[in-house]
């Protein structure tokens, strides 16, 4: 089984580059108006499907889920090195877990988090701005 996610996008060509460097793999297929790619870990079939206009972020956000702070922090430096801004926020509690993360967007302003959950918690969290904030755009 694997999970397929498809989102909108105005600019073909500029997703494809920003995914390929996020998945660190090449689309499997390419149109003039869709690209998929097909992502082996974690199992994800993931399109993009080109629209006039995209209003917002239309979910709360994606992630990955990695197992360890090292894990994060690789990822968070091949991004940056590729030239990506990343918004680091470690050790916070959100979402009823303390977690180490970070944060890039794609050129349609969708959030992409990696993060290690480092222990669950009882409660949402003391600052909902954190990620919690996003969870309701």
């Amino acid at each position: 089984m694997k999970m397929h996610v498809g989102i909108n996008v105005t600019n073909l060509e500029e997703s494809i580059d920003f995914y390929q460097k996020v998945f660190n793999i090449k689309p499997v297929k390419v149109k003039e108006d869709y690209a998929k790619f097909l992502i082996e870990d974690p199992s994800l079939n993931f399109t993009l499907n080109v629209v006039k206009e995209v209003s917002g972020n239309q979910v709360g956000h994606f992630g990955f889920q990695v197992s360890d702070l090292k894990e994060v922090l690789d990822h968070k430096e091949r991004l940056e090195k590729l030239g990506f801004f990343a918004r680091e926020e470690m050790d916070v509690t959100c979402c009823y877990a303390t977690q180490d993360k970070f944060w890039v967007s794609d050129p349609n302003g969708n959030e992409w988090e990696f993060f290690y959950t480092k222990t669950g918690e009882d409660s949402m969290g003391k600052d909902r701005s954190i990620c919690c904030d996003l969870l309701k755009k």
